[in-house]
Parts: C-alpha cells; sequence; structure tokens
C-alpha cells in the first residue's frame, strides 16, 4: 500500500444516518451522510473506486461522505453490484447500479453532483454522456479511457474483468461522445494506480464541458482524503462549502 493509501484505509469509518435499497441485490444499497448543520444547497451521490471488484466496497469513501456532510452537503454513498463470485456485476450491470444510484430521491431541492472515484469515476464519466438527471460531474482519477487501460493491464487485468473479455466501445468514456453535463476532473501527476494520460484523453475527446484539474504531486487517494491539500481541489470542485461549527 502507498502512503496515501494507507492515510484513507487508516480513518475511521464513520456510521451513516441511514441505508436505503435501489434494488433486490445485496449491493444495490446506499449509505445516506445528512448535513449536520445548515444545507449547503448540493447533494452528492458518490461512487467508490477498486476497479469494479467485489474485494472493495464503499465503506472506505465513509470518512469522506461524513465529512462533506460536515459541510452542509447531503451524501448518497452508494454500493453497486461488481465483478466476483457473488458480486452479479460486471458492463453493464454495474454501470446500470450506478444511474440507479443517482435516482434516488434528496431531501429537498439540491444541486446534484454525482462524484467518482477510480472506477467509480469511469461510471460517473460513462454517466455525464448519458443524459442521466445530475447537474454535474466530478470524477477523481478515473479510469476514463478503458482502451488505454486494458492496454496497460492496470490492477492485473481488471478491465479484462469487468468488461468480461468482450469489446464493449460503449463501455469506454472516450467513445461514448460528448459530456452533457458540466464535468469537472481531478488527477494527480504522481498516481501510480491510473496514470493521468487517462484524463488526458478523455478531455481531449469529451468536448468544451470538461474541465482537466491537474493535481501536483499527488497519488490515487489524497482527493478523498479529508485534511489533505487535494481534498481541498475537490471541495473548489464542489464551490467550496463552508464547514459547520462543531456543537458545543
Amino acid at each position: 500500500m502507498t502512503a496515501e493509501e494507507d492515510a484513507l484505509f487508516g480513518l475511521p469509518c464513520a456510521p451513516p444516518d441511514a441505508t436505503v435499497p435501489y434494488g433486490p441485490h445485496p449491493s444495490q444499497v446506499i449509505d445516506l451522510h445528512l448535513p449536520a448543520g445548515p444545507p449547503a444547497g448540493i447533494r452528492v451521490t458518490l461512487l467508490h473506486g477498486g476497479f469494479w471488484r467485489e474485494a472493495y466496497d464503499r465503506r472506505h469513501l465513509a470518512p469522506l461522505a461524513a465529512a462533506l456532510a460536515a459541510r452542509g452537503i447531503e451524501v448518497a454513498l452508494a454500493e453497486y453490484r461488481r465483478v466476483g463470485a457473488g458480486g452479479g456485476g460486471g458492463w453493464p450491470q454495474t454501470y446500470e447500479d450506478a444511474v440507479r444510484a443517482t435516482e434516488v430521491r434528496g431531501s429537498g431541492p439540491a444541486r446534484h453532483v454525482l462524484v467518482g472515484h477510480s472506477a467509480g469515476g469511469h461510471l460517473a464519466l460513462c454517466a455525464a454522456s448519458g443524459g442521466v438527471g445530475v447537474d454535474a460531474v466530478i470524477a477523481v482519477a478515473p479510469v476514463a479511457d478503458l482502451a488505454r487501460a486494458r492496454t496497460l493491464g492496470l490492477s492485473g487485468g481488471a478491465v479484462e474483468e469487468f468488461l468480461g473479455g468482450g469489446h464493449h466501445p460503449e463501455a469506454d468514456p472516450v467513445l461514448r461522445g460528448p459530456a452533457r453535463v458540466p464535468v469537472t476532473i481531478l488527477h494527480g501527476t504522481a498516481d501510480p494506480d491510473v496514470p493521468l494520460e487517462l484524463s488526458r484523453s478523455y478531455a481531449a475527446a469529451a468536448g468544451s464541458n470538461v474541465t482537466l484539474r491537474v493535481l501536483q504531486d499527488t497519488g490515487h487517494y489524497a482527493a478523498v482524503t479529508p485534511g489533505t491539500a487535494a481534498y481541498e481541489a475537490l471541495l473548489a470542485a464542489l464551490g467550496r462549502p463552508s464547514a459547520s461549527p462543531c456543537p458545543s
């Protein structure tokens, strides 16, 4: 594990305010983290990474969900079907779950932002071109160019596993056409898991709605780890909501 991964995975798992299903499979659930103070007028659907594999679940992004909720953001931390024994995932099932997760109603009117990290970023970018009902997408260190990721054999052939060995150009954000909503990509120059070149490819292909923010000397996990400098870039992309004061 890298130091960044240790820092994120070492944070305590913050319990949600509620967990609600959006389908019959055990992985089709959302953890709701509700605003701890005055609402910021932002609702986030959050998609975790892990190269679409059953071995990784939503719990490692619970500290991020709790930190955003402390800033008045209503967060829906989504689980989805993944690849592996009993996982039921792969293309298109995993993407279909990501779309269904965005359709879970919030508690009130708010700007709805879909935020995805790594493989979750891939799903978010697919959604950006698919007419999904969100106002904006933020993709952090996304697997944005599936063909290139496949050629590089990222994470021991994770793309092959996700696609079931087939060829699905509709699963590749680079090939899905222009983004229909504003997209912000945050990607570090020192990412050892998903090379920055994948985000550059997507930004060049997906049109004027895409902004790529390159984070110098940043790896794969810092932007989704509360308290880091890269996390501040995520807050800026969200509109930098203010932190709620601690209760007395």
